[in-house]
């Protein structure tokens, strides 16, 4: 790991070397100015870039809760981990382990970022992006410099995805075409130093795209220094006819990280930034591997057929002990490989003779395979004692669906959908000799429909509801217990009514109701330490409201803010914890909040403050243990065009050094100290 760390390293020095000066901008084909043809959509970050080559349904067809965060909101951000991109996103909980590879994730409508329920299906350029249990540990592998925009779809009603689309869908959109070469090279508090290059080369119809990145943090807490390097490829070929396109990407990540593990609340207080002896070897290694194949064609004026094919590896080592009280430190093994194809057509017939003001059709379908392997293992100082479980596993996914965008008028639109899916797959561990086949879920129907009114330009009214669904997670997928019932999926039924609104021209924004009930949430029992088994809970109730708005009150000054008040609920418990019954699901907060400003002092001079904030959440589904996990946390930042190709960056987080925590519940409080305040500097090259 060692080895190939340095050689990508490498591969970044090298990348700067060779950056051609290129003097046209980038992507300036690509820019989608902002639309008015009555959607649910908003915007954040300046103007989004999303490929309007393509001629599939946009995600602003949904009728959801759609943002879409812009390359200004991200390209200038000082994060070390991905994730954290998010916190500009309305209704989007940041949960932060901060433990080595295992670092934390974003989710939203009520679901927490536990890993046992993960409710939201991420997406890098299109390509399905989870793991097999739907943690995201892949979108490591994309860093701000190469990204265009993050697209968030909340809601259930989205027929485009089946498998962990539970809540919703996250698709970040990287640079694909245009002629740039940038460098940022940045060093801040904790010794963190990062330096990410992209270049992009476009002439003739081919496109070349290239990222390479390193990052080294020694941590704000002992024992958690982190290496990290991504490297990507991207080649697409447009027809000079415009008739079709076609591309490959090929992305490759690794990471090396120490864990500081967690504290008790009185070590927490005493010294935050301490960890235990008993951490002393915990750590990680983590490898992932993206290659897709992307076909695109316009078969005529009016059909569409868009295809792509992906393979996902995953290889990750981790050695862990939560807690003194832990027998001893596990190592966790885990391996994974997904093939996948996903193809949609969409139609569009000429619709005049038929009284309607315009028609979309789409259908699609997808395929997906996974051979998957965990194993996990006793050991002392990474010495293997014993084995606790060595899993084999299938998981095969197959999905279909169909939706109409119909304006029957131009003030109304009317999209109806409906998707099915259908799940295979074999299960053995080879320590217990046990073998059993996939859970008999039948096939898994998802009808959907949302409407949107547009009375006038200014507003715009809108509503759906649809269904999603849940199976079991690793072991609990597969009838492990021939002698049990084959169980039912999880169903989860939501609905939402919103506003979205611009009553001038300087102002825009949307408010939302939403609600998502579930018939009996499986949930993943993460301290399972003989068989990576789930249980379910019962039947869940998920509800909340939801405000944003962007303002424009000048030319130089920007102004953001959202508010996400929520309710998450045990409704029905199961059978063996009855006694939680309208309990609250822990580590869900009930409110998520931020707020910001962006004032351009001069035309090469742009100011920033920013803040985000959450409530409290209990730990446990008794809510016996106490809350924790609130916090409102300030930054600044300031970017300085100095000259035309040279930009300087520096940010300030967590500016007024609050303490704060991510906590969880193991027979004890356990602790994960957040950051400190830092303060980071980056010198950007355009060229």
């Amino acid at each position: 790991m060692k080895y190939r760390y340095k050689l990508l390293t490498l591969c970044v020095m090298a990348a700067v070397n060779v950056m051609p000066s290129l003097n046209n901008p980038a992507y300036a084909d690509h820019v989608t100015t902002k639309d008015t043809d009555g959607d649910s959509t908003v915007t954040v970050g300046g103007i989004v870039i999303t490929g309007n080559r393509s001629s599939a349904l946009p995600a602003r067809s949904i009728l959801s809760s759609v943002d879409v965060i812009g390359k200004e909101a991200i390209e200038h951000q000082a994060v070390q981990n991905s994730w954290q991109l998010l916190s500009r996103a309305p209704g989007v909980m940041l949960t932060e382990y901060r433990m080595g590879t295992t670092t934390g994730k974003f989710s939203f409508r009520g679901f927490n970022g536990e890993g046992e329920v993960n409710a939201v299906k991420l997406l890098i350029d299109g390509i399905p992006s989870n793991s097999n249990d739907g943690n995201m540990p892949y979108l490591d592998m994309v860093m701000p410099l190469d990204i265009e925009a993050i697209e968030v779809v909340r809601g259930t009603n989205d027929p485009r995805y089946g498998l962990h689309n539970i809540a919703g869908n996250a698709n970040v959109v990287t640079k694909i075409g245009g002629n740039y070469a940038t460098a940022r090279a940045s060093y801040g508090s904790f010794n963190t130093r990062e330096l990410q290059t992209a270049l992009g080369i476009e002439k003739d119809g081919f496109s070349q795209n290239y990222f390479a990145a390193v990052q080294e943090y020694h941590g704000y807490r002992d024992h958690s220094d982190s290496r990290k390097a991504s490297i990507a490829g991207k080649w697409f070929y447009d027809s000079a006819d415009g008739r079709f396109r076609t591309g490959l990407i090929a992305r490759h990540y690794e990471q090396d990280a120490q864990e500081a593990g967690y504290l008790t609340y009185a070590q927490s207080r005493a010294h935050p930034r301490q960890s235990m002896p008993h951490n002393n070897t915990d750590g990680g290694e983590r490898e992932l591997n993206q290659l897709s194949l992307h076909f695109d064609w316009n078969v005529n004026d009016t059909l569409f057929w868009s295809n792509k094919a992906y393979l996902n590896t995953m290889n990750d080592q981790r050695w862990v002990r939560f807690s003194i009280r832990s027998p001893s430190q596990q190592e966790r093994l885990g391996e994974e490989n997904h093939t996948g194809v996903i193809s949609s057509l969409t139609w569009r017939p000429e619709v005049e003779n038929l009284g309607l003001h315009s028609l979309a059709i789409e259908t699609g379908f997808s395929a997906e395979w996974q051979n998957n392997n965990r194993s996990r293992y006793n050991t002392i100082a990474r010495q293997r004692q014993s084995t606790s479980f060595d899993q084999h596993f299938e998981f095969d996914i197959y999905g279909g669906y169909i939706q109409a965008v119909i304006r029957p008028t131009s003030t109304l639109k009317i999209v109806p959908a409906y998707r099915i899916d259908r799940v295979y797959g074999n299960f053995k561990d080879l320590t217990s000799a046990t073998q059993a086949d996939i859970q008999d879920y039948g096939v898994i129907r998802q009808p959907k429909i949302g409407a949107v009114y547009t009375p006038s330009e200014h507003y715009s009214l809108y509503g759906n509801w649809g269904r999603s669904f849940q199976v079991g997670v690793a072991a609990a997928t597969y009838k492990v217990n021939p002698l049990l019932s084959n169980l039912k999926p999880s169903i989860n039924d939501g609905w939402e009514v919103g506003i979205k609104f611009q009553p001038t021209n300087w102002m825009d924004g949307r408010i939302a109701v939403w609600e998502q009930e579930a018939s009996n949430e499986v949930r993943r029992i993460l301290g399972s330490i003989t068989n990576n088994d789930s249980e379910n809970i019962g039947k869940t109730l998920r509800r909340g409201i939801d405000f944003q708005a962007n303002l424009r009150p000048t030319s130089k000054l920007d102004l953001w803010a959202n508010l996400s008040i929520q309710r998450s609920e045990i409704v029905k418990p199961g059978n063996t914890e009855l006694s939680n019954k309208d309990n609250e699901i822990d580590h869900v907060p009930r409110q998520l909040y931020g707020l910001g400003a962006d004032y351009r002092v001069l035309p090469t001079l742009k100011l920033s403050a920013w803040a985000n904030g959450q409530g409290n959440y209990y730990l446990e589904r008794a809510n016996t243990q106490g809350k924790f996990g609130g916090y409102f946390l300030m930054n600044l930042g300031a970017v300085w065009q100095a000259q035309k190709n040279i930009s300087l960056e520096v940010q300030v987080r967590n500016l007024t050094d609050r303490y704060y925590e991510y906590v969880y519940w193991d027979a004890q409080t356990l602790h994960s100290p957040g950051e400190g305040r830092g303060i980071y500097g980056s010198v950007r090259v355009d060229l």
